[in-house]
C-alpha cells in the first residue's frame, strides 16, 4: 500500500495540469470571490450618480450640497472635462437622461424648476399636490443603485432643509390640531429664521463646492418620504426580458472559450500523431495552416453563439431578430478573438493535458473576473478595471449595448476595436509559437 501511494505522488508530480487544477485553480478562484465579496458586508458600494439643479433655489442648492457630502455617493453635474480643457457646461435633464440610456451612470436625479417653493412633501400628503417633484431617472439592470440614491436622497432633505421640514410641520400641526397662539407663533418664527440661516449656509457652502465631487420611456413610480421623487426606468423597462440577453452573451462567452481551447487542440493531435509533419511538407505553409483552423475556429465558435441566442429567442423571447446586425457583428468580432485565444493556447501548451489544464485556469478565472459568472457592476472598482483585461467584458459589455440599450452598430466601435486588436495579437503570438513545429 505504501508503494502504491508513492507511485501516485510520483505520477502527480510528473502531471503539471493535474497539479494545476488541485491547488492552483481553487486557490485563484477563492482569491477572485474573497476580492469581489470579501468587504460587501459591512459596506455599501459607492454609487455614480447626475444630478441637475433645474431650480437653483436655496433648498435646492442645501439639496445638492448634502448629496455631494454622502460617502456613499460620487455626484457630477456636468461631464469629465478633457485634460487641459475648461469644464464643460452642466448637464440638462436632457443630457442627464441620455447619459443613464448609454450607460455612464445609472441614476440621474433631476431637481425640476419651482421644487423649491414646496421642497418638502410627506408621503404624498403635501397641500399642494401640483407641486413639482424630482425625477430619478434609472437604468434598470443595476437594481441596487436606485435603491441607495432613495434612501441617501431622503436622508439628505432631512439634514439640509431645517426650515423647510419645519415650515411643513406647522402646516400640519395648523391643519390637525388647530392655529399657533400670539406666543407660540412668535417664538417659532424666531426658530425659523434660525433654521433659515444654517439652511442658506448649506446652500452657500454648495456654491462653492468644487465640480470634481460632482467627479421617455419606461414607468414611473412615487417614493414616500420627505421629499416626494418619482421614479423613472429610462433604459429596459419597455422591452421584451432584454436581460436574458446578458445572460446569454455571458454564458455563451464562457463557453466559446472552451470551444475554441478545445477544438484548436487538434494541432496537438496532429503533431502528435505526425499529420502536422506530412502537411507541412506539403505545399501549405504555417501561417496559411494556422490560418485555415483560425477561420474554421471562428466559425464553428459563431454558430454556437447564434445556437444559444437563437434558443433564448424562442424558449424565453428574447429579442434577436429586431437585434440582428449588432448581433452579427459582435458575434463575429467576439468568435474571431476567442478562435484566436484557442490557437495561442494550443500553440504555447506542448500536450493535450496541459492544454486543458492551463485553459480551464485561464477561461475560469477570465470569466469569474469579465462578468460571465456575475455582473461587473457588483465588483469593486478594482475588480472592475481588472475585468477589462479580459475578452469577455468586451464582449458583455457590447452586447449589452445591442440588446439592453438598443445602440446602433457604430457605437460598438470600442468594444469592435478592442475585441479585433486582441484577436490579431492572439493570433499573432500563436504563428510565433508555432515555429517549433516548422523546426522540429
Amino acid at each position: 500500500m505504501f508503494a502504491i501511494i508513492q507511485t501516485a505522488i510520483a505520477s502527480l508530480r510528473r502531471d503539471p495540469a493535474a497539479l494545476a487544477l488541485s491547488f492552483i485553480l481553487p486557490i485563484g478562484f477563492f482569491t477572485i470571490f474573497a476580492m469581489v465579496f470579501g468587504g460587501q458586508h459591512d459596506t455599501v458600494p459607492r454609487v455614480h450618480i447626475i444630478v441637475v439643479d433645474a431650480d437653483n433655489s436655496e433648498a435646492s442648492r442645501s439639496l445638492v450640497n448634502a448629496l455631494q457630502k454622502e460617502d456613499t455617493l460620487i455626484v457630477r453635474t456636468h461631464p469629465d472635462a478633457s485634460k487641459g480643457k475648461p469644464a464643460p457646461p452642466n448637464y440638462t435633464a436632457q443630457t442627464a437622461e441620455a447619459a443613464v440610456k448609454a450607460g455612464d451612470t445609472s441614476v440621474a436625479l433631476i431637481i425640476p424648476q419651482g421644487w423649491g417653493a414646496n421642497p418638502i412633501d410627506f408621503g404624498g400628503n403635501n397641500t399642494n399636490n401640483t407641486a413639482p417633484k424630482i425625477q430619478l431617472l434609472y437604468d434598470s439592470s443595476d437594481t441596487i443603485a436606485p435603491q441607495v440614491v432613495s434612501g441617501m436622497l431622503q436622508k439628505s432633505a432631512m439634514t439640509s432643509m431645517p426650515a423647510s421640514m419645519a415650515e411643513m410641520g406647522l402646516k400640519y400641526n395648523e391643519k390637525y390640531m388647530g392655529d399657533l397662539t400670539p406666543e407660540q407663533r412668535q417664538k417659532w418664527t424666531q426658530n425659523l429664521a434660525y433654521l433659515k440661516d444654517l439652511q442658506q449656509q448649506h446652500a452657500d457652502t454648495n456654491s462653492t463646492t468644487t465640480a470634481t465631487n460632482t467627479s421617455s420611456t419606461g414607468t414611473s413610480n412615487n417614493i414616500s418620504g420627505p421629499v416626494s421623487v418619482q421614479t423613472r426606468a429610462v433604459v429596459g423597462e419597455t422591452q421584451n426580458k432584454p436581460f436574458l440577453s446578458f445572460y446569454a452573451a455571458a454564458v455563451g462567452v464562457m463557453f466559446l472559450l472552451f470551444t475554441a481551447s478545445g477544438s484548436a487542440g487538434a494541432l496537438l493531435d496532429e503533431a502528435e500523431s505526425g499529420t502536422l509533419d506530412r502537411v507541412l511538407s506539403s505545399r501549405i505553409s504555417m501561417t496559411t495552416l494556422l490560418g485555415g483552423k483560425l477561420v474554421y475556429n471562428m466559425l464553428l465558435a459563431f454558430t454556437q453563439l447564434t445556437a444559444m441566442f437563437l434558443y433564448a429567442w424562442a424558449v424565453f423571447h428574447v429579442d434577436l431578430w429586431g437585434h440582428i446586425p449588432g448581433f452579427v457583428v459582435m458575434g463575429l468580432c467576439t468568435a474571431f478573438a476567442v478562435a484566436a485565444f484557442g490557437m495561442m493556447l494550443a500553440s504555447v501548451t506542448k500536450t493535450r493535458a496541459q492544454l486543458g489544464a492551463i485553459s480551464t485556469l485561464l477561461i475560469l478565472m477570465m470569466s469569474s473576473i469579465g462578468g460571465s459568472m456575475f455582473p461587473r457592476y457588483l465588483m469593486s472598482p478594482a475588480m472592475q478595471k481588472a475585468g477589462l483585461f479580459t475578452l469577455n467584458a468586451w464582449a458583455i459589455d457590447g452586447f449589452t449595448k445591442v440588446f439592453w440599450r438598443d445602440q446602433p452598430v457604430q457605437a460598438l466601435w470600442p468594444q469592435i476595436a478592442v475585441l479585433l486588436c486582441a484577436g490579431t495579437a492572439l493570433f499573432l503570438l500563436a504563428r510565433r509559437f508555432a515555429r517549433r513545429w516548422e523546426f522540429s
